[in-house]
């Protein structure tokens, strides 16, 4: 058992590295293309290209990942399943991109219309990266199978840093290289930058599918009776997952279609989309949490205690004690932190406490979301889902064309704030938990005065420096308050030793 337990640590570690890590240099990218972008209308097209990627990446894979695990598991052939699947992902992402290619013009004249200024030729290359990473979806859950997280962790990386290194090459290098040799160069344009954040990530998945290919050497074999029970399976994981990406992604897929100034609907939408990557500090901190301190405060209450629905309310505290600091942190010092993107993109900071507590909201309503899993009533997920988009759908259908991005931010707010409150009472009739709520109320009141305080200083003192002083203060009080009362010092394994002293 103590072998088992030492090797899935250390495949979470793994996986966590090769799941957190390329999502934060992704995030960097992100801020790097609102520099190297001439307007913000461009940033906004990208925008809402990646938003859509990511919803048709979730209905072309349609659950078939979770559905090979699940097979794979209970069939004695394990390859057959995966055979099986990867002929099916295959077939319906040619179909995909056959019909794609024959109604390109159709699609851009379509989208066009609301705004989305969409070239033939983007969509080519949108539909080439969307094929190969959709078939790249099943090596990769293979390599998991196989229990192969090295390889896993490291091809997810080799894309990231791939992207970012031909994104380098086409906004860093080619303009020397035009200035110094314009006859080699002679093609490079910087007006057409969206073509190279494109082409990059063109290369960079075409690069990680070369290294996928031994996992497509496998004996072709299809089993039709098999397939039909796998896509049984899988069909509801799909619309599960639908209903999660557009909660997420719904905004910037929308806002131009529903913003009533066409012709400034990619620009605000560029404005918010670089505003909430810095809101996106929380869920890479959040992500974190899960993947490292989650597992040891599991495994030190069931090993002192055995009772693991204290370890599941520890956890809940503990997250939500340090998703109130990001925020407390993030706001604080948000002068500093705003010049992660450039001075014309600021006008949207404003979205970035909602967008942060919305996250926060969403965090905890994931760990709430324990009891259905613990329960076998997954269904409850797909509810909750669903219910959390026709609210962000609702919000946005709306506000958006009287309150531009902020109906988007807070449309999000309000969504992941009624799926945290429903999960929590539906918890608690199926599965009770005695969460520490007296607790958590408290960090709620701290963290709003010093929110208030944070919010003062920055409408009260001109002086950056003077601001970031009084916030320090201000944090540094949240923290004292934390160590004091639910993380003394002598707890701590490393420093523990020198109070023993």
């Amino acid at each position: 058992m103590a072998g088992g337990m030492k090797t899935l640590a250390k495949e979470t570690v793994i996986y966590g590295f090769g799941s957190i890590v390329p999502k934060l240099l992704s995030w960097v990218l992100g801020l790097f293309w609102a520099f190297a972008l001439e307007t913000r209308a461009e940033m906004g097209a990208i925008t809402n290209f990646y938003a859509w990627v990511a919803l048709l990446q979730v209905i072309l894979t349609y659950g078939m990942e979770t559905g090979f695990f699940r097979f794979a598991n209970k069939e004695l052939d394990s390859n057959k399943v995966y055979s099986t699947a990867l002929i099916s992902i295959f077939t319906t992402t040619l179909f995909f991109l056959v019909v794609s290619f024959l109604f390109l013009h159709s699609i851009a004249n379509a989208l066009s219309g609301f705004g989305m200024a969409i070239k033939p030729h983007y969509l080519v290359v949108i539909f080439l990266i969307l094929g190969i990473d959709v078939f790249a979806a099943l090596p990769f859950a293979y390599l998991r199978f196989q229990k192969r997280p090295v390889k896993f962790a490291f091809v997810k990386m080799l894309n990231v840093v791939l992207t970012i290194l031909f994104n380098l090459f086409f906004f860093l290098l080619c303009p020397w290289l035009a200035e110094i040799s314009p006859a080699l160069f002679g093609w490079y344009d910087i007006k057409n930058g969206i073509d190279y954040i494109l082409y990059s990530n063109l290369l960079a998945s075409a690069s990680q599918f070369l290294f996928l290919t031994p996992e497509l050497r496998v004996k072709l074999r299809f089993d039709k009776k098999l397939l039909k029970q796998m896509l049984r399976y899988s069909c509801p994981i799909m619309i599960l997952g639908i209903a999660g990406v557009l909660n997420q992604t719904m905004d910037k897929i929308i806002f131009p279609i529903l913003y009533p100034h066409k012709a400034d609907a990619l620009t605000q939408l560029g404005i918010y989309g670089q505003s909430f990557k810095i809101a996106i500090i929380m869920v890479m901190f959040t992500q974190a949490f899960r993947y490292a301190f989650e597992p040891f405060i599991f495994a030190k209450n069931k090993a002192s205690s055995g009772d693991e629905k204290k370890s599941y309310a520890d956890a809940s505290k503990y997250f939500l004690i340090l998703g109130l600091l990001i925020f407390l942190f993030t706001m604080g010092y948000i002068d500093v932190i705003k010049f992660l993107i450039p001075r014309n993109y600021h006008e949207g900071l404003k979205v970035v406490p909602i967008v942060m507590l919305g996250e926060l909201f969403f965090g905890i309503y994931f760990n709430l979301s324990l009891w259905y899993k613990l329960t076998d009533k997954t269904h409850w997920g797909a509810y909750m889902s669903v219910m959390g988009f026709c609210i962000t759908l609702a919000i946005q259908v709306l506000f958006i064309p009287e309150f531009s991005y902020m109906a988007c931010a807070w449309a999000a707010f309000a969504a992941n704030l009624v799926m945290m409150v429903v999960s929590y009472f539906l918890g608690q009739k199926n599965y009770p938990i005695q969460y520490d709520l007296k607790s958590a109320g408290f960090y709620v009141v701290i963290a709003a005065f010093l929110f208030a305080g944070i919010m003062f200083t920055h409408g009260n003192i001109g002086h950056a420096g003077l601001r970031l002083l009084v916030n320090t203060v201000l944090i540094g009080i949240y923290l004292f308050i934390v160590l004091k009362k639910d993380l003394p010092l002598q707890q701590i394994p490393i420093i523990n030793k020198y109070f023993r002293k």
